[in-house]
């Protein structure tokens, strides 16, 4: 499959989204989905257009009026919602109806809407799961089952719901995995899924990410958001701030709306839809300077021009460094990545995360400024400190010259 054919199907909607050419991904993907070839895995960075690189082959093969072909998994309802935004307005040329199934909305409503045949499904697996096994989502003209953020979706209480929902569908459906990050279980899918899948790796091709810096910065636990408070101050900063747990993140949420002017939203399990999609949207306005997450909520998230991520709390795996910092410098943007910790932290951080290519380095504030080092005191040159010392202690007074002149050549006693 060419890039030149990709192009042409698709050339009104990579024109309006101001694109110029596919990423890696989007190419290495699009034949073996729209060929229907096997299961697929496609591994590629966060941010190199992995959601237009499973989109693209579904909207291409989609019948419109033929009953629901495609059910893309999203691991949050955030991400559903978001890939749904994105799926509605590429479908646009290819009359497709796309409906979102999650968690959390009115059920009822969505039977309803299932009703108009949607030819692409994006939801989270427990109400699909719902859904299907109450016969209320049809799967019989079922082509193309994707699991996007494969390495989340593929554990724990998630796996079981995915493989059940497999097994509803027809066996000739084709499955595609996307991750950003490489995982075990992604080499062992027969066993796991009942058949295997050919991996398909372009990490190394892809060429979409911006420059990223990424900082060490010592901060002890108690002053964290002071230092929040400072980094406000610099222009047009605004940063997705993660938390490992809920708790603390509510702790840094309620100083900043009770002894801070600086306008903060947060993204966590304990809101509603609502209240989720307002305090995205409203970071994406630049309303809101920080947005407190935790990584369930944020995982996925495409956040365009997002200038830098903060980790309050440092990630406790390599895979989520990599999930979290891949929020900025995405489609070659730059970006920053900034981690806070005392001295034993960010060198356990430091291990943690070279295996994977990165070097962090020290960072401070100064002069409303991230800096790899303070700038020390300008000094004058040696030569001019000289004749300032020599100036300093030339006698002035008439009878020290005088004195200076009448002892010049006698013996010290």
């Amino acid at each position: 499959m060419e890039e030149r054919f990709l192009l042409e199907q698709f050339e009104q909607q990579f024109a309006a989204a101001g694109y110029q050419q596919p990423t890696a991904i989007q190419t290495a993907m699009y034949e073996p989905m729209i060929n229907g070839e096997g299961d697929v895995v496609g591994l590629s960075p966060t941010g190199s257009g992995k959601t237009l690189a499973f989109l693209m082959p579904i909207l291409a093969n989609v019948l419109a009026g033929a009953g629901t072909q495609a059910i893309i998994l999203e691991p949050s309802q955030e991400l559903a919602i978001q890939v749904t935004e994105v799926a509605r307005t590429w479908a646009r040329p290819f009359q497709a109806k796309i409906l979102p199934l999650i968690g959390g909305a009115n059920v009822k409503r969505q039977q309803e809407q299932l009703k108009r045949r949607p030819e692409v499904i994006i939801g989270t697996p427990g109400r699909v799961l719902s859904l299907l096994t109450e016969r209320k989502l049809k799967a019989t003209a079922m082509d193309t089952l994707v699991i996007d953020e494969a390495d989340d979706l593929l554990q724990d209480d998630s796996l079981a719901k995915v493989q059940q929902i497999l097994a509803a569908l027809p066996r000739k459906v084709q499955v595609a995995y996307f991750s950003a990050t490489d995982s075990p279980i992604l080499h062992e899918l027969e066993p796991v899924m009942g058949k295997p899948a050919t991996v398909i790796d372009v990490r190394a091709q892809d060429q979409t990410r911006g420059p990223v810096r990424h900082g060490l910065f010592r901060v002890a636990r108690a002053n964290r958001n002071g230092v929040l408070q400072r980094l406000a101050g610099i222009s047009n900063f605004k940063a997705l701030i993660f938390f490992n747990q809920s708790e603390t993140l509510n702790r840094a949420y309620n100083y900043f709306n009770h002894q801070s002017q600086v306008p903060v939203a947060k993204l966590s399990g304990a809101e509603n839809k609502l209240q989720r999609e307002r305090a995205l949207t409203g970071f994406r306005k630049g309303q809101v300077r920080f947005l407190l997450t935790t990584d369930v909520a944020a995982r996925g998230l495409d956040i365009s021009k997002l200038p830098a991520v903060i980790n309050y709390d440092l990630p406790r795996s390599a895979t989520t460094y990599v999930h979290r910092v891949g929020r900025t410098g995405r489609m070659g943007e730059p970006g920053l990545v900034l981690n806070f910790g005392d001295d034993h932290d960010l060198r356990d951080l430091k291990k943690l995360i070279r295996p994977v290519g990165y070097e962090p380095v020290t960072m401070t504030y100064y002069e409303k400024q991230l800096v790899t080092e303070r700038p020390q005191p300008v000094k004058p040159p040696v030569n001019q400190l000289n004749q300032e010392v020599s100036v300093k202690h030339k006698p002035t007074h008439k009878k020290h010259r005088q004195r200076d002149r009448k002892n010049k050549g006698r013996p010290r006693r």
